[in-house]
């Protein structure tokens, strides 16, 4: 092979480099539009897309959308999803509200029994149950109710409980730094309990620990203790 076929083969390298980075920066371009027009989405627009859609589900299960009882269903059910969902619109420092203070306590912090509510992500019908929070303040404490306020925020999202329960522990990590935390959540499953298996009684527990909960036996124990006393 000549010099003149390697000049042609580099250059044609080159140009389809060149090629695949171009297509990839449209792409990526592709993909933030995308992404913008998500956002740029009014509450009204996405209400009336899922109105349509609500209304296909209703005929699909051989129901009549025009029915009294269902017509103002789709609008309802749609309003609905959005408020049982509002946790993508929130973050945790929005809901904390600058509620962290200095404070020198070095005992343990429990909240227990925090009603929670949120939809399995797998079939979209509820799970319901209470979350218990406890952590050890590392010169800072948050506002009490911010800890049912964080848990509600990753509750009012399409979840599993085991993401559910290590999304809140993670939060308080972020905001506050403390020396440990431990969450605990107990749930009814409906996925569980209204289709499959039908187990009525069956309740999920997970836990979720960091800090000085994951490596002192004791603290951990000393947590659990106290969450399960009457």
């Amino acid at each position: 092979m000549d010099s003149t076929e390697d000049s042609v083969i580099v250059s044609q390298t080159d140009s389809d480099s060149e090629m695949s980075l171009v297509n990839k920066s449209r792409q990526i371009e592709e993909e933030n539009k995308k992404k913008d027009a998500k956002i740029e989405c009014s509450d009204e627009e996405r209400i009336k897309k899922m109105e349509q859609a609500c209304t296909t589900i209703l005929e699909c299960i051989g129901e009549d959308p025009n029915r009294e009882g269902l017509v103002k269903t789709p609008n309802r059910w749609a309003k609905a999803l959005l408020f049982m969902t509002k946790g993508y619109k929130q973050t945790p420092q929005e809901v904390l509200n600058d509620a962290v203070f200095s404070e020198n306590h070095k005992e343990m912090v429990i909240v227990r029994n925090i009603d929670i509510h949120s939809l399995c992500e797998h079939h979209m019908v509820p799970f319901t149950g209470h979350v218990h929070i406890g952590y050890i303040p590392n010169g800072k404490i948050v506002g009490l109710s911010k800890l049912a306020r964080i848990a509600e925020l990753y509750a009012r999202r399409l979840q599993v409980q085991e993401r559910l329960t290590s999304q809140i522990a993670d939060a308080i990590v972020d905001a506050i730094q403390p020396l440990g935390v431990a969450v605990v959540v107990e749930c009814s499953h409906f996925c569980m309990v209204m289709r499959g298996v039908q187990k009525v009684g069956a309740s999920t527990v997970t836990s979720s620990v960091r800090g000085c909960f994951e490596s002192d036996p004791k603290t951990r124990a000393e947590f659990f203790s106290i969450i399960h006393r009457n």
